[in-house]
Parts: structure tokens; C-alpha cells; sequence
């Protein structure tokens, strides 16, 4: 082999600085997520959602997946957190610390977390064992085959999925504009 040509090629666990991008917006995005269900503060949790999400979409930018990107930021950035705060909002949860938060299931929890973590993993990685992804060919999640895909074959799951959401936020704001004191019958009391 030729000592040029192997200077010229990076070799199978050179990382690039995508890789290494990529790698560090991962860790990023692991650590808001973390952050997410260990705070005890709900708002908190809401931002470090916002963190967590904005990340991921980071990712699908650097996987050239831009469709996906502003997907995220527009459906679970945008919309999934404001509703989150805005449910949030209408329960009258409190603000700063709450007990209620928190109910000392912790051990529980990591063990149902980790055993999920691993099922995913395993999963995923049974299903994509000899799958390759072709990098020069077209690219699958760009805006035009995404934007294709999703109007051919699932235009009428999109809007009734759109009529869902116009629905939800409606009966939001119907139940936020709902008065809290009962009726009485008219009367005032001296």
C-alpha cells in the first residue's frame, strides 16, 4: 500500500470534525435530558426540555437531514414545550420547588430506565446489523424526498393530525378563559 494514499484516507476510526461535533452535541443533549427528569422545578424541567429538543435537531442538521431539523424545532420545540407550559400553566403547578415532584422512586426508575435504554439499543442495533447507509447517493432525509414522501402517501394522517392539534389548542384557550369563581343566582350579597 501506498504510504501517500494512506495519509490521504482516513482510516475506519479516524473521527472528522462532524464526528467529533456530532459526538459533543450527543453528550449535550444527554446531559439536558438527564437534567430534564432529575430537576425537582417543573418550568426547569420544561427549559431543559427545550435544550434537549433544540439539540437533537442540531443533529439531524449535521446528519443533513434539514427537513427533520426544523421539524423538531417547529413540532416539539415550539409547539410540545409551549403546551407543556401552557398545561403547566392552567393546573396551577407550582413554580418553584415541589414535593410532589418528586416520589422516591429513583432506584426504580434507573432500573426501568436502563433496561429500556438497552432493549432500544439492542433493537436497534439487531435491525441495522447489516444495513449500510449509501452517503453518495441521494440524499433520503433532504426536504424535497421527505416533502414527497410525506404528501403522496400520508397527506390525509398529516391533516387529520393538524385538525388534532387546531383542536387541542382551541380547548385550551377555552379552558384558560373559563372563569374560576362559581355562578350564583344573581344575587349579590350585602
Amino acid at each position: 500500500m501506498n504510504l501517500s494514499a494512506a495519509a490521504h484516507h482516513p482510516g475506519f476510526l479516524s473521527p472528522t470534525g462532524v464526528e467529533i461535533t456530532f459526538v459533543l452535541i450527543g453528550l449535550a443533549v444527554l446531559g439536558a435530558a438527564v437534567l430534564t427528569v432529575t430537576t425537582r422545578q417543573l418550568v426547569h424541567a420544561a427549559l431543559w426540555l427545550v435544550v434537549a429538543l433544540g439539540g437533537l435537531a442540531v443533529e439531524y442538521l449535521l446528519l443533513t437531514a434539514e427537513f427533520i431539523a426544523w421539524v423538531q424545532v417547529l413540532i416539539y420545540v415550539g409547539s410540545i414545550v409551549v403546551l407543556l407550559l401552557f398545561g403547566l400553566m392552567l393546573t396551577k403547578a407550582p413554580i418553584g420547588r415541589s414535593p410532589d415532584a418528586d416520589s422516591e422512586n429513583r432506584r426504580v426508575a434507573l432500573a426501568v430506565a436502563v433496561v429500556a435504554a438497552a432493549t432500544l439499543v439492542w433493537v436497534v442495533v439487531d435491525a441495522f446489523r447489516s444495513t449500510w447507509i449509501n452517503l453518495h447517493g441521494v440524499v433520503q432525509g433532504s426536504s424535497r424526498i421527505t416533502g414527497e414522501s410525506l404528501f403522496r402517501h400520508w397527506v390525509l394522517p398529516f391533516e387529520a393530525l393538524s385538525v388534532l392539534l387546531l383542536a387541542a389548542l382551541v380547548g385550551a384557550i377555552v379552558l384558560s378563559r373559563r372563569d374560576d369563581a362559581p355562578t350564583g343566582t344573581g344575587k349579590e350579597e350585602n
